[in-house]
Formats: structure tokens, C-alpha cells, sequence
């Protein structure tokens, strides 16, 4: 092998393993990057679709299990939340496709079929074709037995889509556990290949500064990350989001021990302490807001007693909970959808993720944690495209929970700058890769002259 033959073999190549689908056979409900992301992600075979709150994921991970399915004879399973499976049965109704519940493989037909995470192993993997994780963002832990089982069980399943919000740009564990479910590359590898340990701490990782625009090509060969249609170059007409305000009610509470003002709390457990603390106060503001009109209102909270607090302080509300039936939280999803229930008491762990509650625009934490992403998605129930009102969001903490809102600030923050950065980085490859045009290599310039030894040639 010469040399130049061996940088070679070091150059990334755009792979195309799956279905050559004509664009007008597609699902005449798609609009045009809709049907572009699909048509792509089915000649790839294997891909991630990274696509924001209200764009449309729901029709396209369909779409992607159904073409596989028509055109393979092989069987097809979308796993998605617990919340979420009735919700995709109903809209895959809506555009045309037809889709069985599963809870076990006694129940699995021919075409597109459907479960919860949880029912995982009442599954052999084997008899499908394709599979299509709906958030797929739950491989985010790298020691989650979900995230083991999904990698372990697929390996085979020739046909796989992830479908997930846009993920943090420096949550490199989601991107390298994404990559590996799909079986492009482990885990090991990606971070072998593109990142370097941080100051000696080998849990936290960086890019390698030369290489980082290397890497989100490298991304843009697998997954497509499109917060808007505009990201990709198509018009954003009908995609524009709604204001959105965010209104802070701050419960003031005792400083005691003859303090002019109250110490924040710091830790976890001063944290759960001070939350427990101003439960009273909490939930009564969370009634007197639900008060001020009578439209609908989805209230979030974290722990069982201010659930029930909550649905007891507020008249006529719903409260669901952990213990409740899959079958009773499907249903009062729906209710809630369809405008039944007026105010809905639950938690982010429970309806956070994958619901489409537009017909909501008002929304209330009662009570905050630290988590960014949980605040963000629970947000974004009712704050997405296809949302016709300006959604307010009422956040409730106590004075001694300042901290937690602040740190949810900053993250936002930050998110905002670093998703921008990375959309930008990975534009121009994920257009051209939509349209089948890429090949990504390593340009090597030289600059100085090189004399290499006799026995390298």
C-alpha cells in the first residue's frame, strides 16, 4: 500500500444502503423538506432525523416505517413513550396509514406497528424489517439498560431511523450512542476518532480543535438537524412560532433565625427541602392562575405531593400519575387533545416528551428542577409549530429556589448559541447530502516537502 492509498483509506464516504423511493410516491401530506429528509433517510437506510418540536416527525417517521414495508414485505415497529403510542396511532389515521398497537408479539401485523419503550422485551426484534425510535433522545444515558437493549436487540434490523429533537451540541454521549444504535460506528470509535480527553479527566470529553468542523460533516452524513425549514434552504412559511412569555412568580418565605434575607438553597437535599416548605404557597398561585380565564392549562410538577395537592386545590383538574394504567394515561391524553379536560395535573417524566398539545397555550411549573432539557420539552407540548396563540409560561419557585431558576437560564442560554452554531456548521453538508450530491474527504495541502525512506513505497 503507498502511502496516498493509506490516507485514503482514512476518508469518510457517504454510504447508501436502503430504498431508492421516487419523491412522488411519498405521502402527498409531507411538505417538500419533509419529503427531501424521508427520501434521503430511506436511500441511507440507517439515519437520524434531528428535527425540532411541531416539524413534523410524527409523519415522517411513518412514512419511513411504511415504505419499508411495502417495498421489503418485512414488518415494521415504531417504539415511542408510553404517552406518546396512541397519539402516533391516531395521527398516522389522519394521513393515511395504518398502524396496530402492540403490547407483545402476539399482537404484531403486517405494515407499520407500534409500542412503548417498555414493552421492549415482549419483542423479537428479528421479525422486523425496520424499526423507528420515536425521542429517540432516551439512548441519552450511556449506562441506561433501555439504551443497551435497543443497541443490542437491532443490531440486525437492516432499516433504522432515530427521530428526536434537536440534541445539545456538547452532549456528545446522545450523538455517540445515536451512531452506534444505527451501527456506524461504536461509541469508542467516535470518540477515538474525533475528540480528545479534558485535562486529564477521562469522563469529559472535547473536540479536537482542528477537527471540529470535520466532525459535524461527519454528523450531516448520518442525521439531518433542522430547527426550521429554513435551516435547510426551503421557505419557512407556516413554520413561524408563536411569542412566547415566560413569567416569573417568586414565593417570598421566612428567612428566620433573625436573617435580613433568605439563603438560598444549594444542595439537592436543601433544594427538596425548600420546595417542600412553600408547597402551600406554590399550589395556591398555580390555582389563582388557573383562575384568571377559562381556558385550558396543563400544569407540571415533579413530586407526588404537589400532584395531589394540585388536583385538589384546583377544581375540576385531572391528575395523572406514575401508577396510573398505560390505558388511562393514553385516554386522558386524548381528552386533553381534544379540549375534554380543562387543566391537566402531571409530570414532564410522565407527558414531556412527543405530545402535541397546541390546543393548550398556557402552561404552569409549579415548582422547577435543574434539568434544562426537561423544562425545555415540557415547554414545547403546547410552544411549537401549528401553535395559532402566544403561549404564556408561568414559573412558580420560592425565593430559596432562585439558583434553580438561574441555572435553568443559563443553560438556555447556551443551548440557544450552540445549537445555532451547530446548525450552521452542518448546512451546507446536509443539503447536499439531501440531494445525494457528497462525498466527504480529508483535504490534505501540503506544506513543506517530504522526503520518506526507500521501504515506504
Amino acid at each position: 500500500m503507498t502511502y496516498k492509498e493509506f490516507l485514503a483509506t482514512k476518508e469518510a464516504e457517504t454510504i447508501y444502503a436502503g430504498l431508492d423511493v421516487d419523491r412522488d410516491d411519498l405521502n402527498n401530506n409531507m411538505f417538500e423538506f419533509q419529503k427531501d429528509i424521508i427520501k434521503w433517510a430511506l436511500k441511507k437506510g440507517r439515519a437520524c432525523v434531528f428535527s425540532d418540536c411541531g416539524t413534523g416527525k410524527s409523519i415522517m417517521q411513518l412514512e419511513f416505517a411504511d415504505k419499508v414495508s411495502n417495498r421489503t414485505g418485512c414488518k415494521s415497529l415504531i417504539v415511542a413513550p408510553l404517552a406518546v403510542v396512541a397519539q402516533t396511532k391516531q395521527e398516522g389515521e389522519k394521513f393515511g396509514f395504518s398502524v396496530t398497537v402492540c403490547r407483545s408479539m402476539d399482537d404484531v401485523k403486517e405494515g407499520v406497528n407500534i409500542t412503548n419503550y417498555e414493552m421492549l422485551s415482549h419483542f423479537d426484534a428479528d421479525a422486523f424489517g425496520a424499526v423507528v425510535l420515536d425521542e429517540s433522545s432516551i439512548l441519552k444515558s450511556f449506562t441506561s439498560s433501555t439504551r443497551n437493549q435497543l443497541i443490542d436487540q437491532f443490531q440486525r434490523t437492516p432499516y433504522r431511523l432515530c427521530c428526536t429533537a434537536t440534541p445539545s451540541p456538547n452532549d456528545f454521549t446522545e450523538l455517540g450512542n445515536h451512531v452506534e444504535f444505527l451501527g456506524i460506528m461504536s461509541r469508542s470509535e467516535m470518540l477515538a476518532t474525533y475528540f480528545t480527553h479534558d485535562s486529564g479527566d477521562t469522563s469529559k470529553w472535547r473536540l479536537k480543535g482542528h477537527g471540529e468542523s470535520k466532525f459535524w460533516e461527519w454528523v450531516a452524513t448520518w442525521a439531518v438537524c433542522v430547527r426550521s425549514p429554513e435551516d435547510l434552504g426551503y421557505s419557512a412559511e407556516g413554520y413561524e412560532l408563536p411569542a412566547l412569555e415566560i413569567v416569573e412568580h417568586v414565593i417570598k418565605t421566612d428567612p428566620g433565625n433573625f436573617q435580613l434575607f433568605v439563603d438560598r438553597a444549594e444542595t439537592l437535599s436543601e433544594r427538596r427541602e425548600a420546595r417542600k416548605q412553600s408547597l402551600v404557597e406554590r399550589v395556591e398561585k398555580a390555582r389563582e392562575i388557573t383562575e384568571e380565564t377559562a381556558e385550558q392549562y396543563l400544569v407540571w410538577c415533579d413530586y407526588n405531593a404537589e400532584s395531589a395537592a394540585l388536583h385538589e386545590a384546583i377544581e375540576k383538574s385531572v391528575e395523572v400519575v406514575g401508577a396510573d394504567s398505560p390505558e388511562y394515561k393514553a385516554q386522558k391524553a386524548i381528552e386533553f387533545s381534544d379540549g375534554d379536560i380543562r387543566v391537566l395535573v402531571s409530570k414532564p417524566s410522565i407527558y414531556g416528551f412527543g405530545m402535541n398539545w397546541q390546543n393548550c397555550h398556557n402552561v404552569i411549573f409549579c415548582g422547577l428542577s435543574d434539568s434544562y432539557e426537561q423544562f425545555y420539552q415540557a415547554v414545547r407540548r403546547c410552544w411549537r409549530y401549528g401553535q395559532e396563540h402566544p403561549v404564556k409560561v408561568h414559573v412558580i419557585v420560592s425565593d430559596k429556589e432562585l439558583n434553580v431558576l438561574d441555572n435553568v437560564k443559563k443553560k438556555q442560554r447556551q443551548m440557544d448559541e450552540m445549537q445555532s452554531k451547530m446548525v450552521a456548521l452542518m448546512r451546507n453538508v446536509t443539503m447536499a447530502e439531501i440531494m445525494h450530491t457528497v462525498r466527504i474527504t480529508e483535504t490534505y495541502e501540503p506544506k513543506e516537502r517530504m522526503e520518506l525512506p526507500a521501504w515506504i513505497s
